[in-house]
C-alpha cells in the first residue's frame, strides 16, 4: 500500500485531522473494506489504541470520512442562475464520487450527520428556493437530481470497461455478442458496431445529456400552474 508513514509524520503529534486524512488515503486505495483500527494505526506509525483519543470508534471515522467527501463538493454559487449553479454542483459531485468510489452508497446513508454534510444539503435547498420553488418542487428537484448522480455513478463504476482504454472497450463489447449467432440481437450489435466502437466513446459522456435533460424538465414544471 503506498499509506507509510515518514518520519516527519511520525514526529507529528496525532490528532483527529490526521486520524481522519489517514482513513481517506486508506479507503481511497483499498475500499471501505481496507478500514480498520490496526491498518489505520499502522499507517500513522501508532497502535491501535492510540487512536481511541481521537475518535470514539469505526463508525465515527466513517462518518467523518462522509464529511470530509461533502466538503470537497462544490456548493450552488451565488449570482448565477439556479440551473448553472445546480449543473455545476452535479458535476462537481460526480467528479468527487469518482475520486471517493467507495462513497456513493455511503453519501445520504449515516445516521449522524456531520456539518458540511447539512451544510451541502442546506445550501442546495436554499438556492431553489430562492430561485423561487415551493418546497414541495425543491423536494422533487433535489430528490430526482441526486438519483440521477448517485445512479449514474453506480452504473458507471460498474460497468466491466469502466477504466479501459477504446481499444480495450472495443474488444469487450465485440467479445459479449461473439458466442451468439450474428442475427439473434441485430440492435445491439448496431449500437457496438455504429456507436460504442467509435474512437472516443465514454459513457461517462453521457452524464451531462442526461442531467441538462433533467434540468430543463424542472424549469418547465416549476413554471407550471399548481394542480
Amino acid at each position: 500500500m503506498t499509506t507509510q508513514t515518514t518520519s516527519a509524520e511520525r514526529r507529528t503529534p496525532l490528532s483527529r485531522d490526521r486520524v481522519m486524512r489517514a482513513a481517506l488515503a486508506l479507503v481511497d486505495e483499498g475500499g471501505m473494506g481496507a478500514l480498520t483500527m490496526r491498518r489505520l494505526g499502522r499507517s500513522l506509525g501508532v497502535e491501535a489504541m492510540a487512536l481511541y483519543r481521537h475518535v470514539t470508534n469505526k463508525d465515527e471515522i466513517v462518518d467523518g470520512l462522509v464529511d470530509l467527501v461533502f466538503e470537497e463538493i462544490g456548493a450552488p454559487a451565488d449570482g448565477v442562475g439556479w440551473k448553472s449553479a445546480m449543473r455545476q454542483r452535479a458535476i462537481s459531485l460526480r467528479e468527487v464520487l469518482t475520486r471517493h468510489r467507495w462513497a456513493v452508497g455511503l453519501m445520504e446513508s449515516r445516521p449522524n450527520p456531520g456539518r458540511a454534510n447539512l451544510r451541502h444539503h442546506d445550501a442546495v435547498i436554499g438556492n431553489l428556493r430562492a430561485a423561487g420553488f415551493d418546497m414541495a418542487m425543491a423536494a422533487h428537484a433535489y430528490a430526482l437530481l441526486d438519483a440521477y448522480i448517485y445512479g449514474f455513478a453506480m452504473t458507471h463504476m460498474a460497468l466491466p470497461f469502466d477504466t479501459a482504454t477504446p481499444g480495450e472497450v472495443a474488444e469487450m463489447a465485440e467479445g459479449m455478442l461473439r458466442a451468439f449467432p450474428v442475427n439473434e440481437f441485430p440492435n445491439l450489435a448496431a449500437f457496438i458496431s455504429e456507436h460504442a466502437m467509435h474512437p472516443g466513446y465514454d459513457f461517462g459522456d453521457e452524464f451531462e445529456f442526461g442531467l441538462d435533460l433533467i434540468l430543463d424538465g424542472l424549469e418547465r414544471a416549476s413554471t407550471e400552474p399548481s394542480r
